[in-house]
């Protein structure tokens, strides 16, 4: 008889068309299926939303307008006018892990914001982008990044190294975030899925704690969605307006 499945299970990625460009493993995998979902549900929405739009706006309609004046009041208040040019990616990043978020709670879905290659994968892109775009609008004058102005000209030895530093750490905190919420979140949950099982007709106290659990996730997975995508743009406002 087969033991009980440990919780971290659902976080394997299993190959569903299995692939090779030589030695590179390029399997289509779970995780790629629920990353194309995720970007068909958002086009369907977007697309089926804005196809018949109306002056009295339909539960579709609704949802899209609301997520586009949020992203949309959160680039203007965070980056100010110039930062408007950046909003189809900024919108772009927060629906996707939104979405990413959301479909992992769907029962037998996969949450594929708890692998940190995903994660880390936007947040080297967010990265590389907010590092462009500083180099294209300020040119060598970037540097001036590391050093805070006003400070006393002698630190620089002292100052410099740590601005660097930390400048150099924001992908790593902005992927380990991401994926550890999610991960913690969804591993909590099949625990407590598991003591219900385990425990049988008693198993009404773990089954209230797993409704409540479900709910603070839906929750989490929001406000994850939000803290990414807030950081892009506190991160795109240093590019543009340096200090």
């Amino acid at each position: 008889m087969a033991g009980p499945k440990s919780p971290l299970e659902q976080f394997t990625i299993e190959r569903l068309i299995p692939l090779h460009l030589g030695s590179v493993d390029v399997s289509y995998t779970n995780s790629a299926l629920l990353m194309t979902v995720a970007v068909v549900l958002i086009t369907l929405l977007l697309v089926g939303a804005t196809r018949r739009a109306s002056l009295v706006p339909g539960r579709l309609q609704s949802v899209a307008e609301l997520s586009y004046e949020f992203i949309a009041g959160m680039v203007q208040e965070n980056i100010g006018h110039e930062g408007i040019e950046f909003f189809p990616l900024v919108f772009s990043i927060f629906m996707f892990v939104l979405f990413g978020n959301m479909l992992g709670l769907i029962p037998f879905g996969y949450t594929f914001t708890s692998q940190i290659i995903v994660t880390f994968a936007l947040s080297i892109f967010v990265f590389a982008l907010v590092t462009l775009v500083a180099f294209i609008r300020h040119g060598i004058h970037f540097f001036s990044f590391f050093f805070p102005p006003g400070a006393p000209v002698f630190m620089a030895p002292i100052l410099v190294p740590i601005e660097i530093v930390s400048y150099l750490s924001r992908p790593v905190s902005l992927s380990i975030r991401l994926f550890a919420n999610m991960m913690a979140g969804h591993t909590m949950m099949a625990v407590f899925a598991g003591f219900t099982i385990t425990l049988g007709v008693f198993g009404f106290f773990p089954i209230g704690v797993n409704v409540a659990l479900y709910g603070l996730e839906v929750i989490v997975t929001a406000l994850q969605a939000y803290v990414f995508t807030i950081l892009t743009c506190l991160y795109l406002r240093d590019a543009i307006h340096l200090h």
